[in-house]
């Protein structure tokens, strides 16, 4: 069965993207899409009961056995980043159906959304470091095409530099990769945690801070995050939308992935080197978000420090500490895909993302401030939602390794947080239209109009259940970090027992 349910949700978004080509002149395109995001959710639930009732599930491409082929390997937090992806793909692909213009159907918008979902569930299942790269490079041609498409001189100018920085990033990754099977002569990661024990430490440290570094830029880490903020503000609010919740995200999962499971050797550099990372990637993002008066920019930046929150958590190491990490993961693609949608709602009503320019949403549109309100104080981590349970753990883990400096940065973000999420609330929600206008939601079409409050209203309603409920979140996180901390059943899934690898 794990033969069919692993490859099953790389395949659904494969196959919806190639019917989306074909029909991508008409209306239909948004149709295939949507349904093709709810079967690819449901295979990922499939797949994900299947990991926590009968332990991690492995699958060899081809029939060859592994070191030796591509492995496809579902642990639990691959499994669940799977569900958020699908989950994601789903609202934004409801969301598209009144953001996106047809103009841009027809150029292949579906096909290329579809493509970029295909990418990010392929660099989850993966288990080989070749083919992450290969899932790395299809997540790159999709985003720049989504990135630039529409042409405006800001879209482009946005791509350059999105793809100048992934193309560097890509570059010591593959460098890293040629370098690490240089070393021991396999590039299947189970297989990886056994041969670097009998590397060189040096080199292997070396090369692991190549792919620190590679994996920081895709991650957006100071000091490597300013292709960021250059664009995610450009594209349509849809690709906005999918870009902030699932792609740095990536970046981050192959850092947990290859330093809990291949580079362990020398974690007093790699993980110290990661804390300092975090911090000031934490202090950097939330003062350049401080600093814009854009909706989007001010997300963008927030995208950059809530990053450090999941790399802090991956470099304090510990069991809470990793299920900190895992948790935020989940918490912040829903609630930051989420208020780009919200971003986008407030475009098409008040004219702009500019908040000096525009205003009187709480007054016309009540229902959108409320939905903005829900993500936005679980970004800021107010209790009970679930951003409050993801900050609350990660700084329980620095306190227990009696790391005060690390815990007051995080509560001084959390704050500064704040302050960001109420000038967005003041100026474009209570303040009244400089134009003396008031934006209200009668003015989008209906259909339009329940396109783009459906999603996020459901993600809203996801926020608000975590946070009131997170036993069970809280539960599947630890199970994810003891995956991670032990990979004791990760390497018996992949490679069989440990006396017949040795």
């Amino acid at each position: 069965m794990s033969d069919v349910l692993l490859p099953l949700p790389i395949l659904i978004a494969f196959v919806t993207a190639i019917l989306a080509f074909f029909f991508r002149k008409g209306t239909e395109a948004r149709w295939i899409s949507v349904a093709g995001s709810a079967c690819m959710l449901v295979a990922a639930g499939m797949l994900l009961s299947r990991v926590l009732t009968d332990g991690i599930q492995a699958a060899q491409m081809g029939t060859w056995a592994a070191p030796f082929g591509i492995t496809l390997v579902a642990d639990t937090l691959s499994a669940v980043m799977v569900v958020i992806t699908g989950i994601t793909a789903l609202a934004v692909s409801i969301y598209a159906v009144g953001d996106v213009t047809e103009d841009m159907e027809h150029v292949g918008y579906h096909t290329l959304f579809q493509v970029l979902i295909a990418g990010v569930t392929g660099a989850f299942l993966t288990g080989d470091l070749f083919n992450l790269y290969v899932w790395f490079e299809v997540m790159l041609i999709a985003s720049f095409g989504l990135l630039v498409m529409g042409g405006r001189r800001v879209q482009m100018d946005a791509g350059i530099k999105y793809v100048t920085l992934n193309l560097i990033s890509t570059i010591l990754f593959l460098s890293g990769i040629g370098l690490l099977y240089g070393v021991t002569g396999t590039l299947n990661m189970a297989d990886l945690h056994y041969k670097v024990q009998d590397a060189d430490p040096g080199l292997v440290t070396v090369i692991a801070t190549m792919f620190l570094v590679g994996f920081g830029i895709k991650s957006a880490v100071f000091p490597l995050f300013f292709w960021l903020p250059a664009a995610y503000h450009t594209p349509a609010f849809s690709v906005s939308a999918v870009f902030a919740g699932l792609l740095t995200k990536v970046g981050v999962y192959a850092m947990m992935r290859m330093f809990t499971l291949v580079f362990t050797q020398d974690i007093g550099w790699t993980h110290g080197l990661m804390l300092w990372v975090a911090v000031a990637t934490m202090i950097t993002g939330v003062l350049g978000a401080a600093a814009q008066t854009d909706f989007r920019r001010i997300l963008s930046f927030h995208i950059v420090s809530q990053i450090g929150y999941m790399v802090l958590g991956l470099a304090l190491y510990t069991p809470l500490a990793v299920t900190g990490a895992v948790f935020y993961l989940v918490h912040h693609i829903i609630v930051k895909a989420n208020l780009f949608l919200v971003a986008g709602v407030t475009n098409r009503i008040a004219g702009s993302t500019e908040i000096d320019h525009i205003g009187g949403l709480y007054k016309g549109a009540p229902l959108l401030a409320f939905l903005f309100l829900i993500p936005a104080f679980s970004l800021a981590g107010f209790p009970p939602l679930s951003g409050f349970w993801a900050k609350y753990v990660l700084v329980k883990a620095s306190l227990d390794l009696e790391l005060w400096l690390v815990a007051a940065a995080a509560l001084a973000v959390g704050l500064m947080t704040i302050y960001s999420m109420t000038k967005i609330w003041g100026r474009a929600f209570w303040k009244p239209h400089p134009g003396a206008i008031v934006p209200s939601l009668s003015t989008l079409p209906a259909g339009d109009r329940f396109a783009m409050l459906a999603p996020i209203a459901g993600l809203a309603t996801l926020t608000v259940i975590i946070g009131l409920f997170p036993e069970p979140f809280v539960g599947i996180a630890t199970r994810a970090a003891e995956d991670l901390l032990d990979p004791t059943a990760y390497l018996t899934a992949v490679l069989g027992a440990p006396e017949a690898v040795q």
